[in-house]
């Protein structure tokens, strides 16, 4: 969550661990700043938003598709599919977290960070409907994924806010592509 078109420290941090082969979906991908990091990469990506004119930056890269999207009025747009990893940051819509975990391939990776409760004194999502409780994303990952890192609380880089951040695999964390 580094300015708004620099990808977040976090995921620069937990890229390299994505697989070769497969494909990575930046779920509410906005400009696109992970998209652009990930492609950059040499992967390929589905970046998805409901903003058609945010996805239409990306057109000229290489090993990108976008998708225009409604993720929380319409249909989950990836039924059938798995992705090798996933990104979201700045995003929560919970409905869609079963899905993302179904979505993710053996071991494939979440990259999740976002904003919790207590980060409506830095200003908005002020909304508790969009921030996380605190654990709220261990809880989800319980027994479904193994953990390899999780953070939360109070950040000042690269602005103040209250962040929930974690990166975990479907299946053990020894067996983590190098």
């Amino acid at each position: 969550m580094n300015s708004p078109a620099a990808p977040s420290a976090w995921v620069r941090r937990f890229a390299p661990l994505l697989g070769s082969g497969g494909t990575v979906l930046d779920l509410a991908c906005g400009g696109g700043r992970h998209t652009r990091l990930l492609a950059g990469m040499g992967f390929s990506v589905e970046a998805v938003d409901r903003d058609e004119e945010a996805l239409g930056t990306l057109a000229d890269l290489g090993n990108v598709t976008t998708r225009c999207a409604d993720l929380e009025g319409g249909p989950w747009p990836f039924g059938g599919r798995d992705f090798a990893g996933i990104v979201v940051t700045n995003y929560l819509w919970r409905p869609l977290l079963p899905l993302l975990l179904a979505a993710l391939s053996p071991n494939g990776v979440l990259i999740y960070e976002t904003f919790m409760l207590g980060h409506e004194r830095f200003g908005k999502p002020s909304n508790p409907a969009f921030l996380l409780r605190p654990g709220e994303l261990l809880e989800v990952v319980r027994s479904r994924l193994s953990v390899v890192a999780f953070e939360q609380g109070d950040i000042s880089v690269p602005r103040p806010s209250a962040v929930q951040r974690l990166c975990a695999i479907r299946g053990t964390v020894g067996l983590l592509p190098s």
